[in-house]
């Protein structure tokens, strides 16, 4: 097997268990622990894994976000209630812009039974599933397509975005702590600030995983959104937290 069909045979076996050890992946893959040390390396640089000790991981943590792949399996059930009761804020007219997170994708199932609309994203999941729908004015914004977010991001996204508004916005974060909102990629960031800044209201989706742990980069705070949705498998601690600061919660029941 040559070195990037392994690394990514490495990558898919991580995005089915979340994380694997190096004796593991010796044995799997029938290679030295010091070539497997080699390809995590490989690919820690280039932002699909993070190492750990004694192996890699593909999971979440306050410096690095997961692959949009192993996203999409976390919580999916939830994210899809939340994505159903956010679609309750859309009235046929408005335009909305929607973000590149995996919960937000949810979002374009149900934009049909709510025309006409115009729907502006960097979602590629959103985009792909939009196309070619009659009534909905779809306007994907262009930019550099990474794959690991599963989105277009960059100069020519951020360009775009300051020339466009909205009726409403749909985003997501990666991490909630203390009524802020935080994402580890600073260009993730500076897109999600714009799609904030450039709609009249705004809601944030986001499961129960992400509330009560801090990101490296700060997004906004929660009282900028009209709303945040979330699942009822959140706990009573962080509904407090967040009841304390004004935060129009809605936890939204299976």
């Amino acid at each position: 097997m040559k070195a990037d069909e392994r690394r990514a045979a490495m990558m898919a076996l991580l995005m089915e268990r979340g994380a694997a050890s190096v004796e593991e992946l010796s044995q799997r893959f029938r290679i030295s622990k010091m070539t497997v040390h080699r390809d995590l390396d490989e690919l820690e640089a280039s932002g699909q894994l993070r190492k750990v000790r004694g192996g890699a991981s593909v999971q979440s943590s306050a410096m690095f976000q997961a692959d949009f792949r192993y996203r999409q399996k976390i919580a999916a059930g939830e994210k899809a209630r939340i994505a159903a009761a956010a679609a309750a804020f859309i009235e046929p007219g408005m335009t909305l812009m929607i973000d590149d997170s995996s919960t937000a994708a949810n979002l374009a199932t149900h934009l049909p039974q709510r025309l006409p609309l115009t729907v502006i994203s960097n979602n590629l999941s959103v985009i792909s599933e939009l196309a070619g729908v009659a009534g909905i004015e779809l306007m994907a914004l262009g930019g550099q397509y990474s794959r690991k977010f599963n989105g277009f991001f960059g100069l020519l996204t951020e360009d775009a975005l300051r020339g466009l508004r909205a009726d409403i916005s749909f985003i997501s974060a990666s991490a909630i702590y203390e009524g802020e909102a935080f994402h580890q990629d600073p260009e993730v960031v500076q897109t999600k600030r714009l799609i904030v800044k450039g709609a009249e209201r705004r809601v944030l989706l986001a499961d129960h995983t992400k509330f009560g742990r801090p990101g490296l980069h700060f997004l906004t705070g929660l009282e900028t959104f009209s709303a945040v949705l979330t699942g009822d498998e959140l706990d009573e601690a962080q509904r407090a937290v967040l009841t304390e600061k004004g935060v129009s919660l809605h936890c939204i029941a299976a």
